[in-house]
């Protein structure tokens, strides 16, 4: 079954149409770059009911009309639209067991893979289907699909792709879970009405993150806003990088995993406890310090390297959306540190953090938003003015809180094996972007980075160096 075709026709007049706001248009101007294809991967031990699936899912994003959404964008006023359809008419795409051999044998001639599941390759695979990367006048695309892979008699992958201008990591989880649920209780229709009303209960095509930012929150006077800007810029060209192994060629992106077993895990949330900091800053210092480390430079040898925080912001917004609200609803903060051999690594984590929430109790989150969506846009039109053309505009960015998961009777039930969460960098972006979760008491991070900017190898050697420097 094709995947719904892009097309350039003008969307009907009769349908729901809501412009994208500031900070879901940097969106758009990145995923077409590379950056921001959201995926959620599940692995399955028996082949999905198609039917019930799709079922399933139109039902969600008919209660979620953003997700059944249609970008539009238009080159008379370079601007971008979402187009809201009555109904949504979701088809899901499945490849079959010659399909989905075809293309893990094209991944794996293609990349000199070691070690990687195939689930994982599924994974990657999705991330670099760019269903949004023309910018055509009128260019109009779906914002959501869905698709399965069959690995082998008794296992497939379900895969939702998804423009992260309309879903967000919090919105993209509360989907999956409701999915999970939704599609248990299709099994058999007379069950769960309650659950089920709740589950399916419509919510608003909200605004963008600033029309919600509390009154004041985002204030920030003009000459203000100019040093800002100026200081972000100059810094900027003073940033340290990991090594770039070829700038040059066509990017897409891949992913390493960082995995600490339980024991590991407890005395690593323990000490961020102990120490009134959050895991976000203790990842951040790992990794500053496996960069640093990378490089073979002398131990008093300072490099200063920029850190991305991203905030689920949806609690302190005005009014306050419910956790599970669709849309993008993250703002993020941009710190710079000095870092040379032989820093301690809970002094650096403590550095990180307080550094941060320094920055979010001062509002930056709000008033730099605007600051931090220009600068991006601006890389993206002019990528000369990053360090060899790379866009990269940070080393590493981090969730302020982690995900955290816990294996219920209902993943036993429909046969969920493992599920993984992430989304594209090989734009504008990081050289690391970590995405992660606590999952049954283990914390489990998919580090996403831009390949071949950087390799597997290189990035396998330097998240096996924050592993080391967590758990010595």
């Amino acid at each position: 079954m094709a995947e719904q075709p892009n097309t350039t026709l003008t969307p009907p007049s009769n349908l729901q149409t809501r412009p994208a706001g500031a900070t879901e248009y940097s969106w758009c101007r990145a995923v077409p770059g590379g950056t921001g294809i959201t995926v959620l991967a599940l692995l399955l031990s028996k082949s999905p009911n198609i039917s019930v699936l799709q079922n399933a899912l139109n039902k969600l994003l008919n209660s979620n009309p953003i997700l059944k959404s249609q970008l539009h964008y238009s080159s008379t006023t370079n601007s971008y639209s979402y187009t809201i359809p009555s109904n949504s008419h979701l088809q899901i795409q499945p490849f079959d067991l010659s399909s989905t051999a075809q293309i893990l044998r094209t991944l794996n001639n293609n990349n000199n893979l070691i070690n990687e599941t195939d689930f994982h390759l599924i994974l990657e695979h999705e991330m670099n289907q760019n269903s949004w990367s023309e910018t055509s006048s009128n260019f109009i695309s779906n914002v959501f699909f869905a698709s399965t892979y069959q690995l082998n008699e008794s296992s497939s992958v379900l895969t939702l792709r998804i423009h992260t201008s309309v879903c967000d990591r919090a919105a993209a989880l509360a989907l999956l879970r409701k999915l999970l649920e939704l599609t248990m209780m299709s099994e058999e229709e007379n069950e769960g009405g309650g659950t089920k009303l709740e589950l399916l209960k419509k919510m608003e095509v909200g605004l963008g993150i600033e029309e919600y930012i509390p009154a004041g929150k985002a204030n920030k006077p003009f000459w203000a806003r100019g040093i800002d800007m100026v200081g972000y810029g100059l810094n900027s060209l003073r940033f340290s990088n990991l090594k770039f192994m070829d700038s040059e060629s066509t990017r897409g992106s891949q992913v390493v995993k960082l995995e600490l077993n339980k024991e590991d895990t407890d005395r690593v949330l323990d000490g961020c406890k102990t120490r009134g900091i959050k895991l976000c800053g203790l990842l951040a210092a790992a990794g500053l310090i496996a960069a640093h480390s990378s490089k073979g430079l002398n131990e008093n040898q300072w490099e200063k390297y920029a850190i991305v925080t991203l905030i689920n912001c949806r609690s302190i917004l005005d009014p306050v959306l419910s956790p599970d609200f669709p849309g993008f609803y993250h703002s993020a903060i941009l710190n710079t540190h000095d870092v040379k051999g032989g820093d301690d690594l809970w002094e650096l984590a403590k550095r990180c953090y307080t550094s941060f929430i320094n920055a979010k109790n001062n509002n930056k989150h709000f008033s730099d938003m605007g600051d931090l969506n220009f600068l991006m846009c601006k890389a993206i039109d002019n990528p000369g003015l990053t360090p060899s053309s790379s866009l990269r505009t940070s080393l590493i960015s981090v969730f302020e809180d982690p995900v955290i998961d816990t294996t219920s009777t209902l993943h036993q039930e429909i046969g969920l094996e493992d599920f993984m969460g992430c989304a594209s960098v090989h734009g504008v972006g990081p050289s690391i972007a970590i995405f992660d979760t606590i999952r049954d008491g283990q914390l489990d991070c998919a580090c996403v980075y831009p390949f071949p900017l950087h390799t597997r190898e290189q990035m396998q050697e330097l998240i096996g160096e924050m592993k080391r420097i967590l758990v010595d």
